[in-house]
């Protein structure tokens, strides 16, 4: 569990990512959502930025009811994710110094839900994280999810 009291000692990595988030959600937050899915899980806060130094620091969302409305809104429309694996409790909206933020804690995809991809092509829209960022999945490897899943045909 991340403590947001301390959001300063804190640094983005596998499973932490910041975005700013101000003027409504962030296109690359359906990147991060796939990359957490699709290895151990993460956390993606909104209404925080990344300083020169790599600390995290709360900015100051006007209207988090609205963001998350809009954030599940595309979740759960299959023709932008492939999979919605959260529930409203995996959401907190967080008071830290005054300034209000959100925290998604993304679990890890069951098998039998990966790859979750953005869009309707798992080879494009496949992520995963490794260190600060979401890098889009080998082929080979969407593959070898796509065979572990039983309600996948191949395209």
């Amino acid at each position: 569990m991340l403590d947001v009291e301390n959001l300063e000692n804190y640094r983005e990595n596998n499973r932490i990512e910041a975005k700013e988030a101000l003027g409504g959600l962030p296109e690359s937050i359906w990147e991060t959502y796939s990359a957490f899915a699709n290895a151990e899980g993460g956390i993606i806060l909104l209404g925080v930025e990344e300083l020169p130094d790599k600390s995290l620091h709360a900015l100051d969302i006007l209207d988090p009811l609205w963001l998350l409305e809009d954030f599940f809104t595309v979740l759960t429309d299959p023709t932008r994710v492939s999979a919605n694996i959260l529930t409203p409790e995996d959401t907190r909206i967080h008071t830290v110094e005054g300034k209000t933020i959100i925290s998604i804690t993304v679990p890890a995809a069951d098998s039998s839900q990966r790859p979750v991809y953005i869009g309707d092509d798992p080879y494009r829209g496949s992520y995963r994280r490794c260190g600060e960022g979401d890098f889009r999945i080998p082929k080979e490897e969407v593959d070898a999810m796509l065979a572990e899943r039983s309600d996948f045909h191949a395209l």
